[in-house]
């Protein structure tokens, strides 16, 4: 099975414009850069420009997944609800001739724009180097496994394979999350007792091993 990659509402929102568009929903996350090349200068690819880097799950029905609808009070038809504007693959409300429907699936049931999925929380974690000595307090997914925190940290130290992680003097399971680890994420108990938020936030402390990991 495929590893799935998480992101943070902070990496989405770094992809905000046409030429690197991303949209998340429903807890999916979708690179759409392809889709706006594609329809570039079409009017009904704007609603999606404007929503560039940020969370659509309001345009969908959580229950079906598909475009929510409304009963259109003059016809009494049930409609696409689209109160951002029509968007591509959106039908019209009436027949028209230029409605082209040989388009395949929808963007939004498209799987080949899938890129992950939106984590359902962040944590901070607190890194230290005891070799060099430096600190960093880096973002991280619930979701992720050691590893893909490693990989995270890998963009600060990039020799952090050669890195043995432990927390309270024990070796972490780098195939485990850190609430796996034993590691609970208590931010919302310290926020509940007006705590300083930094004291909720776990100290990962990375130890040199043998041999650095070649560039």
């Amino acid at each position: 099975m495929a590893k799935v990659a998480y992101f943070t509402p902070g990496e989405i929102a770094m992809h905000n414009c046409e030429a690197d568009i991303w949209v998340s929903f429903l807890g999916r996350v979708f690179n759409l850069s392809p889709l706006a090349a594609k329809f570039k200068g079409d009017p009904l690819l704007k609603p999606i420009l404007t929503a560039a880097g940020k969370d659509i799950s309001h345009w969908f029905d959580r229950n079906t997944g598909e475009i929510r609808t409304h009963l259109d009070p003059i016809t009494g038809l049930e409609l696409p609800y689209t109160p951002v504007g029509r968007f591509l693959h959106v039908a019209p409300p009436c027949p028209r001739a230029d409605w082209a429907t040989d388009f395949g699936k929808p963007w939004w049931r498209n799987e080949d724009f899938v890129v992950g999925r939106r984590t359902a929380k962040t944590r901070r974690v607190h890194v230290v180097n005891m070799l060099s000595g430096q600190e960093h307090t880096i973002e991280v997914c619930t979701e992720e496994k050691l590893e893909e925190i490693k990989a995270r940290y890998k963009t600060i130290n990039s020799h952090a394979d050669s890195y043995t992680w432990k927390f309270d003097g024990k070796v972490l399971d780098m195939g485990k999350t850190l609430e796996e680890n034993g590691i609970p994420d208590q931010a919302g108990e310290f926020e509940e007792l007006s705590l300083e938020e930094g004291g909720s936030v776990p100290e990962l402390h990375v130890y040199f091993n043998d041999d650095l990991t070649e560039n």
